[in-house]
């Protein structure tokens, strides 16, 4: 009579990380039922674990599928947003009434305090604004412009 080969207890296997305990009482369940049911019912219960097993490794690998997936989907979406693509021309509109409105007061308080270089420092902040405005709704407002070598036209 050949001795029995001794049977992994859950302490001993390696493989299954110690916080899955769903997956280990899965293993207890399974080794119970083998040593209850004999030998005959072994490579049932083994497909029957190893299938959980597998359902478990599948399902892991789809959420870090999905996770990468929607990262990059994000990342694509963040690189394809160009800053102007938000704004709309009522937006810009808005900035510049709102610019021109504030320019009354700036002007009066500038020229009021510091005369002729007090309005031409508010007037300069002023048109600052308005052109790093224009410069982010406008990505290739101030590039470079396109050389007669450079339109694409052949000879």
């Amino acid at each position: 009579m050949r001795p029995r080969p001794r049977l992994p207890t859950v302490v001993g296997m390696s493989g299954i990380d110690a916080r899955d305990t769903e997956l280990k009482k899965e293993l207890d369940a399974t080794l119970h039922a083998r040593r209850e049911l004999g030998e005959e019912y072994e490579s049932a219960l083994v497909d029957s674990f190893l299938e959980k097993v597998d359902q478990r490794i599948d399902g892991a690998v789809e959420r870090r599928v999905r996770r990468q997936l929607a990262e990059q989907q994000l990342q694509t979406a963040r690189d394809s947003r160009t800053p102007g693509a938000t704004d709309s021309w009522g937006e810009r509109f808005g900035f510049g009434i709102v610019s021109l409105v504030l320019a009354v007061p700036l002007s009066a308080i500038g020229g009021g305090v510091a005369h002729l270089p007090g309005l031409l420092a508010a007037w300069a902040g002023i048109v600052g604004v308005n052109v790093v405005q224009a410069a982010r709704t406008n990505p290739g407002l101030f590039g470079r412009r396109k050389s007669s070598q450079d339109s694409g036209w052949e000879d």
